[in-house]
Parts: C-alpha cells; sequence; structure tokens
C-alpha cells in the first residue's frame, strides 16, 4: 500500500461518519484543493462513492465509504496500531538511537496515528525528550492535537465545536 497517510485519514473521517466536503476538510485540516484530488482517487480506486442528494436548498453531495474502503481503513489502523506498539517497545528499551531510528522510518505516518488517537500522547513527548529533539521536528504543528483533542475519539466528530447556533422552539 503506497498511499499517502492523508488518504487514510479522509477515508477514516467518511467511515466515522463525516460526509460533506467542507466537514472532512475541517477535520482533516487539507487544503481544498488538495483535498478534492485525494477523494477524487478514493473513488477512482473504489474506496469511496459520491452521492448526490435533493435537499430543500437544493442539491447536496456526500461522500459514503464502501466495503472495500471500510476495510482498507481497518488494516490500515491495524498496521498503524502495530507499528505504534513497535516504537513503544524500542522506547521501553531506552535505545536511543534504535529509537531515532524508529521515528525516522515512521515520521509520515506520525499525524495519522494523532489522527486515529492511537498514540498515548504523554509516552510520545517522552520519547521525544529522550532523544533530546522537539516534537515540531517530526510532526507538523497543524498535525499536533490541541491539548489531546483529535477530533476521532468522543463519536461526535465536531472536536467538540460550539458552533453558535440558536436552538428555538417554532411550536411544530
Amino acid at each position: 500500500m503506497e498511499e499517502e497517510p492523508k488518504d487514510t485519514i479522509v477515508l477514516g473521517a467518511i467511515k466515522h461518519g463525516i460526509k460533506k466536503f467542507e466537514k472532512i476538510q475541517k477535520t482533516t485540516q487539507i487544503e481544498a484543493e488538495e483535498l478534492n484530488k485525494i477523494l477524487e482517487q478514493l473513488e477512482n480506486r473504489g474506496l469511496i462513492e459520491v452521492i448526490e442528494r435533493k435537499g430543500w436548498l437544493g442539491k447536496k453531495i456526500e461522500m459514503d465509504i464502501t466495503e472495500k474502503g471500510s476495510k482498507e481503513v481497518d488494516e490500515r489502523v491495524h498496521e498503524l496500531q502495530t507499528r505504534w506498539n513497535e516504537m513503544s517497545q524500542i522506547y521501553k528499551t531506552g535505545n536511543k538511537e534504535k529509537m531515532k531510528q524508529c521515528m525516522e522510518e515512521n515520521k509520515s505516518f506520525l499525524p495519522t496515528m494523532m489522527f486515529f488517537g492511537m498514540m498515548d500522547m504523554m509516552m510520545f513527548s517522552m520519547m521525544f525528550s529522550m532523544m533530546g529533539m522537539a516534537m515540531s521536528d517530526y510532526v507538523p504543528a497543524e498535525s499536533m492535537p490541541d491539548g489531546g483533542d483529535t477530533g476521532m475519539d468522543d463519536g461526535s466528530m465536531d472536536g467538540g465545536v460550539d458552533d453558535g447556533g440558536f436552538d428555538i422552539d417554532i411550536g411544530f
């Protein structure tokens, strides 16, 4: 599987119920143009399907994961969990050189591991401390969770954001 980790993040977001382009973009923090390309690739590979629905305000376009896409996410998450477990074991041995090598090998997967919430963030930061490095040397700032919230762990998928909407009872 030679796909970019961002593909897995987008596919995971769709699998967890985020179906609209804007919500996928907000959750994954991927620029619109790049996200559009990723969605096209996922559709071409048969991992998602694009569904047009008619709504009160015109047509709505939503993404839905296929069975093939769901299996792909599950495989990738299992692979990432295995990589994280290996990193944890190396950390526990205290071998700095091996830890540094492992971090370098898994550098591109770190944001995906964070997105899916599989990392123990305390241990992850201690890994960097052990190597005498900053987390930002390996993980872009936009991929680091704010206060540990990845948006994938509470089931609400909105990251706990209050959109400021009004709740008005109009008597229907």
